[in-house]
C-alpha cells in the first residue's frame, strides 16, 4: 500500500523531488569516479612492455619489511609490513652465472636502464612524444626483442643506437651527431643505428643503447645489474622455468615476475603511484562522501519541509508515525535508486577523465592502465540508497512525532525553536570540530594533518547545518535595522528571515560548506610552501645557484667552479625510510658548507658532516628521540642500509628536509645522481660563472632570487594536482548550492502570488530576493571563513609554528565572489519563474 502511494507521490510531484534527484544523481556520479581511481591503484594494471619477449625477469626486492611477532594470552600474532623505497632497487651480476646454470634456460640477459635524456643545443629535451627515455645497454636488446633496421650496433664509447620512434621524431639517421645528458656530464655521440621493436608494444618510453662498456659507465653501480631476463628453452614451460629459477635464488632477495608482474618490475614510477592513487581515491572519496551525506540531508530536509501541509493533513486523517516513516523512506529509495543508476553510470566516463587528467598532470604514470569493474557502481548506488534513506529518516523524524493537530499548526508557521535534539547534536559536533581544530594545531606532518584538515572543515559545517535556524534568527536581529532601510523589499526580506529561519538555513548550509571548503583547498598548499620557501630563503647564503632545465646539474659544472677562494654546494634530492616511516633527505657537498647553506642549527656542528654522519631536522630528532652522538639506523633511496652518528639538529626542516648527508652518500644510491641545484659563493660575477659551465648544455647561473622563484613555480605545478582533486568535490557542493537555491525559491510561488495580490510589484518582489540572498550569503560568508580561518590556522601552528596562514586577498575575494554569483543565479533565475504565472491563478490553484 504504502509502495503504490510512494510511486504515485513521486510521479505526481516530480519537481519536487527533482532537487533531491540531482543531488544524489551528482553524489553517485563523484563515488563511482572515486571508485574507479582507487581501485585503479589497488587493481590496474602495469602492462609489459621491454620486457615482452621475457617470459621470466628476476629483479631485487623494491620494499623495505618489518616483521612484528606479538605475544598475548598465549598466542603468538606475527604481523609482516612492507613499504616501497624510492628508488631503483639494483642486482649483484654474479646471479647471471647462477641463473644460468638453471634447467630449462636458454638464455640468460642481464639488463642495465639508467637515465639518458637527448638534448637539444638550448638544453631542453628533445621531443620524445611524452615518453620517457631511458639507456640501455645493446646486449639488452633482445628482452623486447628490439631489431637493426638501419646501421650498425654499437662497439666504441661513443657510439648509440637509437629506437625508431625518436629517429622519426627529430630526423636522425645513422652518423648524425647526438647529445645525451646521463648520470655524468653531456656527451655527444654518433648515431651507428636505428632499432625497431617486434610489433608495437612499445608506447611509453624511449630507448638508446649504449655499448656495454659505455653503459656500465653510465648505470655507475660496479657489478651490479637492473634486472636478469632468462629466457625458456624450446619445450620448456615458463611455469617450471619459473619455479627452477626461483628454486636457484633461494636464499637471496631476488623476486622472480612472470605475466603482468612483469610490468612493476620495468616500470617502478607507476608501481609506486599505485599508493599515490589509492590515497588520492580514497581522500577524495571519503570526502565527497561526507559531504553527500551533508548536501543530500540538507537537500532533503527542504524537500519534507515543502510537503510539510501534505503530510500533516496525513496525520490528521489518521497516519500513524510509522506510515510516514515507511512513506518518506520508500519516496527516498525510489528517488536514490534512480539517481543512483543514472550517477553510477555517470561516473564511469567522469573516472576516466579524470585519470586522464591525473596523467596529464605528471601525478600518475600512463603505464598504469585506468581499471574498471561493477564495484565502484555498486558501492555508489549502495551509497546512494543508504544515504537516501537516512537523509529521509533524519528528515520525516519531526513530523512523524507529533500530534496531528500540532502538525497542521506547524505546516501553517514555521516552528519557532530548533527541537532540543537538534540544538544538541548540532553543539556536540561544534565541539568535536573545534576538537579537531586542536589537534590540527599539533600535527606536524603533511599525510597526518591533510585528512584531519578537510575532516575538521565537514564537521565543523555540519554544526552550522544543525545550528542553522538559530544563526539566521541571529543574523535577521543584526541585519534587521539595516535591510530596513533598503525599503519594502528591505522589510520583506527581513520579515522572510525571521519566520522562515529553517528554510533559509537549508541554504546557508552549503553556501557555508563551498566558501569553507574552497578557501582550505586553495590556502593549505600555499601556506606549507610559503613556509618552506621562506626559510630556504633565509638559509640560503649563496651568492649564486646553478639550475637546469633538464635532469639536473652534472658534477662535473660544480667541479668547474670550485677553487681555493670559490665553494660550489651541490644538493642532491632523495626519500629515505627509517624503519617504515618516509622522509625527505638531501646530499650536500660538505667542503666549505657553511658559506652556501644554513639550516639554524640548534645542537652540534655542520662540520662534523662526513660520509658517517647525517644532520637531522628537529621533527625528525623529535620523532626518533635523536640528539648529536645518537645512531640513526636507516634505509637509503635503493635499499641499502646504512647506520649514521647524528651530527647536527636544525630547525629549518620545512626549507631543507628531515635528513641531510654527504653528497657522495646519497648520489651512490639514487636514479639521478645529477644536483638539483648547486649553491655557490664566489666574487666571480654572473657572466664570468656561465661563461665557465657554457659547456653544460640548460646549465643556467641564477641569483637566489630567481631560484626561489623557480621553485615556487614547481610547487605551484605540484599543487595543481590537488586542487584538480579537490574541485570535483567543490563543484558538487556548486551545484548543491544552486539546486537548494532552486528548490527554496521554487516552494514560494503561492507567497509571491499573495505578495502580488497585496499590492507588491514584480521588482519590489525580485529585489526582495535578491535582499535575501545577499543576507544569507553574508552569513554564510562569515560562517564559512571563520571556519576556514580556524582550520588554516591551526594547520599553519602545526606545521609551520606560526599562526599567519598564507591568505592571498585577491583569491580570496574571488571565492566570495563567485558564491555571491551562485547566490544569485540561483535566486533570480527561479524567482523570474515563479512570478510568470498570473497571481490570481496561482492563489486559486493553491487554495
Amino acid at each position: 500500500m504504502m509502495l503504490r502511494y510512494a510511486l504515485r507521490t513521486v510521479r505526481h510531484r516530480k519537481g519536487g523531488f527533482l532537487g533531491a534527484f540531482l543531488a544524489l544523481m551528482c553524489a553517485a556520479a563523484l563515488i563511482t569516479a572515486c571508485g574507479t581511481l582507487l581501485e585503479t591503484g589497488l587493481r590496474g594494471t602495469i602492462g609489459t612492455e621491454r620486457y615482452a619477449a621475457t617470459p621470466v625477469v628476476v629483479s631485487a626486492d623494491q620494499n623495505v619489511h618489518r616483521t612484528t611477532v606479538k605475544h598475548k594470552k598465549g598466542k603468538t600474532k606475527t604481523k609482516h609490513k612492507a613499504k616501497p623505497i624510492a628508488e631503483r632497487a639494483w642486482l649483484s651480476e654474479n646471479l647471471t652465472t647462477r641463473l644460468g646454470r638453471v634447467p630449462g634456460a636458454d638464455r640468460v640477459i642481464p639488463e642495465l636502464t639508467f637515465l639518458a635524456e637527448p638534448l637539444t643545443p638550448t638544453g631542453t629535451g628533445t621531443s620524445t612524444g611524452g615518453r620517457t627515455a631511458y639507456g640501455h645497454a645493446w646486449d639488452s636488446a633482445a628482452l623486447t626483442p628490439y631489431a637493426l633496421t638501419t646501421g650498425t650496433p654499437p662497439r666504441a664509447q661513443d657510439d648509440l643506437v637509437i629506437d625508431r620512434y625518436l629517429a622519426d621524431r627529430a630526423r636522425l639517421k645513422p652518423g648524425d651527431r647526438f647529445t645525451v645528458q646521463s648520470t655524468q656530464s653531456p656527451r655527444t655521440y654518433r648515431i651507428t643505428g636505428i632499432a625497431a621493436p617486434t610489433g608495437d608494444g612499445i608506447r611509453h618510453q624511449t630507448s638508446l643503447f649504449f655499448s656495454t662498456a659505455e653503459a656500465r659507465r653510465l648505470a655507475a653501480h660496479p657489478g651490479q645489474v637492473t634486472a636478469i631476463g632468462v629466457v625458456p628453452a624450446a619445450g620448456t614451460d615458463t611455469a617450471d622455468l619459473e619455479a627452477a629459477v626461483a628454486k636457484a635464488l633461494r636464499g637471496t632477495t631476488a623476486q622472480v615476475s612472470t605475466g603482468d608482474e612483469r610490468g612493476p618490475v620495468e616500470f617502478l614510477d607507476a608501481a609506486a603511484a599505485r599508493i599515490k592513487l589509492v590515497s588520492m581515491g580514497g581522500a577524495m572519496g571519503g570526502t565527497s562522501l561526507l559531504v553527500a551525506v551533508l548536501v543530500v540531508v540538507g537537500t532533503f530536509a527542504l524537500s519534507v519541509q515543502q510537503r510539510h501541509r501534505e503530510l500533516a493533513l496525513l496525520r490528521a486523517i489518521a497516519a500513524t508515525p510509522g506510515q510516514i516513516r515507511k512513506l518518506l523512506g520508500r519516496e527516498a529509495l525510489l528517488v536514490g535508486a534512480a539517481a543512483g543508476i543514472a550517477g553510477a553510470l555517470a561516473g564511469l566516463p567522469l573516472g576516466s577523465w579524470l585519470h586522464g587528467r591525473f596523467v596529464a598532470l605528471g601525478a600518475v604514470p600512463a603505464t598504469l592502465q585506468h581499471t574498471v569493474s561493477v564495484f565502484p557502481l555498486f558501492a555508489a548506488v549502495a551509497a546512494t540508497l543508504i544515504g537516501a534513506w537516512a537523509a529521509a529518516r533524519v528528515s520525516s523524524r519531526r513530523i512523524a512525532r507529533i500530534r496531528p493537530a500540532e502538525a497542521l499548526a506547524e505546516a501553517a508557521a514555521e516552528r519557532g525553536r530548533p527541537a532540543w535534539g537538534r540544538i544538541l547534536a548540532g553543539l556536540v559536533l561544534l565541539a568535536g570540530g573545534t576538537v579537531l581544530v586542536a589537534v590540527l594545531s599539533v600535527l606536524r606532518t603533511e599525510p597526518a594533518s591533510t585528512p584531519v584538515t578537510f575532516l575538521a572543515v565537514v564537521v565543523l559545517a555540519s554544526s552550522v547545518a544543525l545550528l542553522g535556524p538559530l544563526l539566521v534568527r541571529a543574523a535577521a536581529a543584526v541585519l534587521g535595522s539595516p535591510l530596513r532601510l533598503t525599503g519594502p523589499g528591505g522589510r520583506l526580506a527581513t520579515a522572510n528571515l525571521r519566520g522562515n529561519a529553517t528554510r533559509m538555513a537549508s541554504v546557508v548550509t552549503p553556501l557555508t560548506l563551498l566558501i569553507g571548503m574552497t578557501c582550505t583547498v586553495l590556502f593549505v598548499q600555499p601556506t606549507l610552501g610559503h613556509a618552506a620557501r621562506a626559510q630556504a630563503r633565509e638559509g640560503t647564503r649563496a651568492d649564486w645557484v646553478l639550475t637546469a632545465e633538464g635532469p639536473g646539474v652534472p658534477a662535473q659544472a660544480a667541479r668547474q667552479l670550485r677553487t681555493d677562494r670559490d665553494v660550489a654546494t651541490e644538493v642532491v634530492r632523495t626519500t629515505v625510510r627509517v624503519g617504515l616511516d618516509k622522509y625527505a633527505a638531501q646530499g650536500v657537498s660538505t667542503a666549505g658548507l657553511a658559506r652556501t647553506w644554513d639550516p639554524d642549527v640548534t645542537a652540534g656542528s655542520l662540520a662534523e658532516l662526513t660520509h658517517n654522519t647525517v644532520a637531522v631536522s628537529e621533527l625528525a630528532a623529535g620523532q626518533l628521540h635523536l640528539k648529536p652522538g645518537s645512531t640513526l639506523k636507516l634505509t637509503l633511496g635503493d635499499g641499502t642500509p646504512a647506520t649514521l652518528t647524528v651530527a647536527a639538529v636544525y630547525a629549518k626542516g620545512l626549507g631543507f628536509g628531515d635528513l641531510t648527508m654527504a653528497h657522495d652518500m646519497v648520489a651512490r644510491h639514487v636514479d639521478n645522481p645529477l644536483a638539483a641545484t648547486v649553491l655557490v659563493s664566489t666574487a666571480r660575477s654572473q657572466e664570468e660563472l656561465a661563461a665557465a659551465v657554457r659547456k653544460f648544455p640548460g646549465v643556467r647561473v641564477v641569483p637566489p632570487a630567481t631560484a626561489d622563484s623557480l621553485q615556487a613555480e614547481r610547487l605551484q605545478a605540484n599543487a595543481e594536482v590537488n586542487y584538480f582533486a579537490m574541485g570535483l568535490v567543490l563543484a558538487f557542493t556548486a551545484i548543491a548550492v544552486v539546486n537548494t537555491l532552486a528548490m527554496s525559491v521554487s516552494e514560494r510561488v503561492r507567497e509571491f502570488a499573495l505578495l502580488r495580490l497585496a499590492g507588491a510589484t514584480r521588482r519590489q518582489v525580485l529585489r526582495m530576493l535578491r535582499t535575501e540572498a545577499l543576507s544569507v550569503l553574508l552569513l554564510a560568508t562569515t560562517l564559512g571563513s571563520g571556519i576556514a580561518l580556524a582550520v588554516l590556522t591551526a594547520f599553519s601552528i602545526g606545521m609551520t609554528g606560526s599562526a599567519a596562514p598564507a591568505v592571498t586577498p585577491l583569491v580570496y575575494v574571488t571565492v566570495v565572489a563567485a558564491a555571491g554569483l551562485l547566490a544569485l543565479v540561483g535566486t533570480a533565475l527561479p524567482g523570474r519563474v515563479a512570478l510568470k504565472a498570473r497571481p490570481v491563478t496561482v492563489a486559486t490553484a493553491r487554495e
